[in-house]
């Protein structure tokens, strides 16, 4: 792939793609497994979570994942005395509703954005990869012509190899951008429909927690 006959130029842009390409598949990969604990970390929560005889049983749950932590969340503001001089500020304005339903969101948007970690590299990926390789093969062509020029030859055999040499560069780069992109989407479908099952438990539990009353004890 790599040639003394190419310029300095293309063999930087072939190397360039090939960290895109490590960098890519790294993300890929991490982010699979990632969200496959996710799921199941979040399957055996909800499963235990709503098995629970009641609120106070439940929220003594302890799995570390995403519903989790939104749990979690709900009841560090239920724990929180009111009166207290930390609490007297513009995020406790409002009922108690409204200021757990604010808890919640940004917990929610917490997990988001974690969930969207390493996205934005797949999308600058995709989108500058094809364009790296493009970019080695001009360079790559003007580098052979010269050498062509200098040559004084003009010649199938002679334009053929060097021309030939430099398109692998677009090949690469289009090699490259494919999974990117086709990861890219995948991964920012399942965000959302994640994001979209913890907004449905952060409803059901603010739910609970108006129908006790904002109570988490049980009162033994």
């Amino acid at each position: 792939m790599f040639s003394m006959s190419s310029s300095l130029a293309v063999n930087a842009a072939l190397w360039l793609l090939i960290v895109f390409s490590i960098v890519t598949w790294s993300i890929i990969v991490s982010k699979i497994i990632s969200l496959w604990k996710r799921g199941v970390a979040n399957k055996k929560y909800s499963e235990a979570f709503w098995s629970a005889p009641n609120l106070a049983s439940a929220i003594k749950l302890e799995t570390e994942c995403p519903m989790s932590r939104i749990t979690q969340e709900g009841i560090k503001f239920l724990q929180q005395d009111c009166s207290d001089a930390s609490t007297q500020n513009l995020f406790h304005a409002g009922s108690k509703q409204e200021i757990l339903e604010r808890c919640l969101r940004l917990e929610i948007q917490k997990e988001r954005h974690d969930l969207e970690r390493g996205l934005t590299v797949l999308a600058s990926v995709g989108s500058t990869a094809p364009f790296v390789g493009l970019f080695g093969t001009v360079l790559g062509i003007m580098h052979a012509l010269q050498e062509i020029t200098a040559k004084h030859s003009a010649s199938v055999d002679a334009v053929a190899g060097p021309v030939g040499e430099t398109l692998i560069a677009t090949a690469i780069g289009i090699g490259v951008a494919i999974p990117a992109v086709l990861a890219y989407n995948f991964f920012l479908r399942k965000v959302k429909l994640c994001e979209a099952e913890l907004e449905n438990f952060a409803n059901d539990f603010l739910r609970l927690t108006i129908q006790a009353d904002f109570k988490i004890s049980n009162g033994d």
